[in-house]
């Protein structure tokens, strides 16, 4: 029997590599179909309070902007953000943001707040904020011109400039939280309302 029972398969609204990876990898069935916004438009019009209002606000906004084209469809969006007390980082645009991004990371302690939210037809069916704190340690700025050269253009693809699931996981001394809210979904909470309500197999 599948582990996926509902008639169609769920439409993930992000083309993050790793998000669709850890639904593929927990059986779930999808198709992918990018949200189309502008993520700091979104955020600056909104004013959301901090950054976890931020993470939930962008994950609702990618959900009802793919819903809306795909009626009876559930929909997925997820997003996350980091925060550094005052400090709220958003992806680096090129390797000079990159590394101005883990200078101001490094011997730090920041959270990277990851939300998620399930709607269709306009309604949201489920959303939940999952929060985790990492810790950088100090390390040297030869490290961190190296570290930019083995990541690559990958370092461009997270908020903070790493990927703790790459080689992005030497820039770290601790980590707390769940390992999935930190790649950017947090599947336990999904798993649990999709079984409570019919999605997939209990």
């Amino acid at each position: 029997m599948p582990l996926w029972l509902a008639r169609q398969p769920l439409v993930l609204a992000s083309k993050s590599d790793i998000r669709g990876k850890i639904l593929a990898a927990a059986g779930l069935r999808f198709e992918i179909r990018p949200a189309q916004i502008d993520e700091r438009a979104v955020e600056v019009a909104a004013k959301p309070a901090d950054a976890a209002a931020a993470a939930k606000m962008l994950a609702r906004a990618k959900a009802d902007a793919v819903a809306k084209g795909l009626p009876g469809r559930p929909v997925l969006g997820a997003d996350q953000t980091l925060a550094r007390g005052a400090l709220r980082l958003s992806k680096p645009a090129n390797r000079a943001e990159a590394a101005e991004q883990l200078r101001a990371l490094r011997g730090q302690t920041h959270t990277l707040h990851s939300a998620l939210a399930l709607a269709r037809d306009g309604e949201v069916l489920f959303e939940c904020v999952e929060t985790a704190r990492l810790t950088m340690r100090d390390f040297s700025d030869r490290f961190l011109d190296d570290y930019l050269t083995m990541a690559g253009d990958t370092a461009l693809a997270s908020v903070g400039a790493y990927q703790l699931e790459g080689i992005g996981i030497h820039l770290f001394e601790k980590v707390e939280g769940d390992y999935f809210t930190i790649l950017g979904l947090p599947l336990l909470p999904l798993l649990a309302f999709l079984r409570e309500n019919g999605f997939v197999d209990g």
